[in-house]
């Protein structure tokens, strides 16, 4: 008999789609989901340092054409294991987005083997060399949208 449940990577991906609803920048909502046998983690999306102001309330502060207020949900979810002590080698990531160059280079030194991501975002060539110098398989993930319709059932919502 089929399995009907939504597939692992799917289910994990839109677990990352709900954390980017909470990023507080305006240019691009990403959220990131670090997992461990097939266990969350930690999760982050990209906003404000905790306390300071966010872009949707005063606008992105701008330097060179990037954001500089804003923490990647990438680096969010890799600090929320490092405050409480949780260990992310062996760990994969699912990412709404491509990781940047930056991102990529952390998610490597923090030894996550697998990134999945959802769209493609610049992706940058010297981040894919140094994923395939690393061994750090990559894979797009695509949602079918069929499980959409089903959460959006009256069974959860009127």
């Amino acid at each position: 008999m089929k399995d009907k449940r939504i597939p692992w990577n799917q289910y994990f991906m839109l677990q990352a789609i709900l954390l980017s609803l909470r990023s507080t920048c305006e240019r691009l909502s990403v959220g990131a989901i670090l997992v461990r046998d097939r266990r969350i983690i930690a999760g982050g999306y990209n906003g404000s340092v905790s306390g300071d102001v966010h872009c949707i309330d005063e606008g992105c502060y701008l330097v060179d054409g990037h954001c500089v207020r804003t923490i990647h949900a990438e680096m969010n979810a890799v600090l929320q294991c490092a405050k409480f002590g949780i260990a992310t080698a062996d760990a994969e990531i699912y990412v709404t987005d491509f990781p940047c160059l930056q991102c990529t280079k952390m998610l490597l030194q923090a030894g996550i083997k697998k990134i999945y991501y959802l769209r493609n975002y610049h992706n940058n060539d010297y981040a894919m060399r140094l994923l395939k110098l690393k061994n750090v398989e990559v894979e797009q993930v695509k949602v079918d949208k069929e499980y959409l319709k089903s959460i959006a059932a009256d069974t959860y919502f009127d």
